[in-house]
């Protein structure tokens, strides 16, 4: 795994940069159409390299058990990459297309869905910064045949930001934490939260909104439509916080089919405050 010292790309001459107030955002879309680096301030938010920064997870969210999917009677294999299962899809090691009119707040990407996924689709993703929050879209629709789908974000949110502060708190109000098994799947059993560290999925029924805080620095709130969210702890340098579209593996537990006539869409903002 990349160390906080590799390169995260920023130089990359693909590379698409917002501005908006003292926020900036760098996406690179040949990785993975990943936001690489996100500062306020000149303060960087995210953890670096080319497998953190933000990555989106699509067209499904977390591990899949066994790498196998069925979409009606037909079984779907995935390549394992975390063990036996698959995971975090396969949008984030594929180059993603920049859409025409980006703006110097706003910018456009796009990818058409290809082996190994077995259906033809298309997702796009939608970046918009303002001086004070981003919001981000992601859009997963069939051109062909309908398929069962996730979409939603993976942030590396730096720990400690690197001033002498102190680290993050995290809060947040689940309706329920998934039961994590040994497998790392959920049991389908709801439970009470449990204390950290974390890699855990959580229920929160009217909406993700997980608020980070870096005393005296800067407060992050995370909020999306979405009912499902991944916060994963274990490793010291990053908080990540996902918004998702459903559950790990529910692909198989809790499937969302994606028609010709109800594409996948799946909204996240990122507001922060400076508090120095």
């Amino acid at each position: 795994m990349a160390t906080d010292e590799t390169p995260d790309g920023r130089d990359d001459e693909h590379a698409v940069r917002l501005e908006a107030g003292a926020a900036r955002l760098t996406i690179l879309p040949d990785l993975g159409c990943r936001v690489g680096s996100l500062t306020v301030g000149g303060v960087e938010l995210l953890r670096q390299g080319p497998n953190f920064g933000s990555f989106p997870m699509v067209p499904w969210c977390g591990r899949t058990r066994d790498g196998q999917f069925r979409n009606g009677g037909v079984l779907h294999q995935m390549p394992r990459d975390a063990g036996p299962h698959a995971i975090h899809g396969t949008g984030r090691h594929v180059a993603w297309r920049t859409a025409p009119g980006t703006t110097g707040g706003s910018a456009c990407f796009y990818y058409d869905l290809a082996e190994p996924w077995p259906y033809k689709g298309r997702v796009s993703q939608r970046f918009e910064l303002s001086e004070d929050r981003l919001d981000l879209t992601m859009s997963v629709e069939t051109t062909d045949d309908s398929f069962p789908a996730q979409a939603g974000w993976h942030p590396w949110f730096l720990r400690n930001l690197g001033r002498g502060g102190q680290d993050a708190l995290i809060d947040f109000t689940p309706g329920w934490m998934e039961e994590r098994g040994d497998d790392h799947l959920p049991t389908g059993r709801r439970v009470e939260t449990k204390p950290r560290p974390w890699d855990d999925c959580f229920g929160m029924p009217d909406g993700v909104d997980v608020t980070l805080t870096w005393p005296d620095e800067l407060r992050l709130r995370i909020t999306s439509p979405a009912e499902w969210v991944v916060v994963y702890d274990e490793q010291p340098p990053a908080i990540c916080v996902e918004p998702q579209s459903g559950p790990p593996n529910g692909l198989n537990t809790a499937p969302r089919l994606v028609t010709p006539i109800d594409p996948l869409e799946v909204r996240a903002t990122w507001a922060w405050e400076p508090l120095g």
